[in-house]
């Protein structure tokens, strides 16, 4: 099993879709080609950004295929990670080792989240049978209590998952807990990889070491999260937090008409056209639109934005 850590930004990528809303694979490779070019260095795809419970088994081993084959034929240095999660674990594990048999990079899940994990012995049963379908990729659990509701201790996740996840390489760390961040960034000495997944609150987890970060905002602004790690490696902790100011005030203003139609119609203002949202997520109508991107263009995000 390779060495791979999820260092730098890592774009949680959206999973491209028609004007009818059917899977619309000949975009990806312009989304690649996209984040390449902007510095990001790795892809996080068919995870919440990607619609992932709004996608079927069919649709996701599609989408796995279509992100490896174009990085490959496009020689673009951007590692594949995919997100297997479901609520039903069989479906996690056939994902998982097509996953491994096309290529990706790495895995991910998130926990069940109708019938929930009782404890954390119970969520590392669930994550050892998803892992263990892909024995040569590491895998990481993908936490995000918010949308989950599963809120469990992750420090003692990772004391206790070794033992039946050999691949375990870390954690997705999508959760404004930084006590429990900064426990598990240093859990014996820093053995896992705890990339972090709240944009607008990353300067806190990079303060506190975080080498890397998957997040939905890094396909329209990594620009924002780039000057914001350079600065902070400086100690220049004032800059670092006027980019994190910018990250909050494109978030507020996306999300004030429902995010992620709104992140998926701004990609397409900037020409990658990943499409509408699929329901029970709204797609804006042309007047938002026009609105958000003039609210953008008032602080100036078309001029920093990269």
């Amino acid at each position: 099993m390779s060495s791979f850590k999820i260092h730098g930004l890592c774009a949680a990528t959206h999973t491209p879709f028609d004007a009818e809303g059917e899977l619309n694979l000949a975009v990806v490779e312009k989304q690649a080609i996209h984040l390449a070019k902007r510095g990001i260095k790795s892809v996080f795809i068919g995870g919440t950004t990607g619609e992932s419970h709004s996608t079927s088994l069919t649709e996701r081993k599609a989408l796995t295929e279509r992100w490896v084959q174009v990085v490959k034929a496009n020689n673009l240095d951007l590692p594949v990670i995919v997100h297997v999660g479901s609520n039903c674990l069989t479906d996690a594990a056939e994902l998982a080792a097509h996953a491994q048999k096309v290529g990706a990079a790495a895995t991910s899940m998130l926990s069940p989240s109708y019938f929930k994990p009782a404890n954390v012995d119970m969520l590392v049963d669930c994550c050892a049978k998803v892992a263990k379908a892909a024995p040569g990729l590491p895998f990481y659990y993908y936490d995000i209590p918010v949308l989950t509701g599963v809120n469990m201790n992750m420090e003692e996740f990772l004391t206790k998952a070794p033992a039946k996840i050999p691949n375990l390489r870390g954690i997705k760390f999508t959760n404004p807990d930084y006590l429990q961040f900064q426990l598990c960034h240093r859990f014996e000495g820093g053995k896992f990889d705890v990339p972090y997944g709240n944009d607008e609150y990353m300067l806190g987890a990079v303060a506190m070491g975080a080498k890397g970060a998957v997040g939905s905002t890094f396909n329209f602004c990594p620009g924002i999260y780039q000057r914001l790690m350079a600065a902070a490696a400086k100690g220049d902790n004032a800059t670092a937090a006027d980019e994190l100011y910018r990250s909050c005030q494109v978030v507020k203003i996306v999300a004030k008409r429902g995010y992620m139609g709104c992140a998926k119609a701004l990609m397409g203002h900037l020409g990658v056209p990943v499409g509408p949202a699929r329901l029970p997520q709204r797609t804006p109508t042309a007047e938002e639109v026009k609105a958000m991107i003039g609210e953008l263009e008032a602080i100036g995000f078309f001029q920093w934005q990269y």
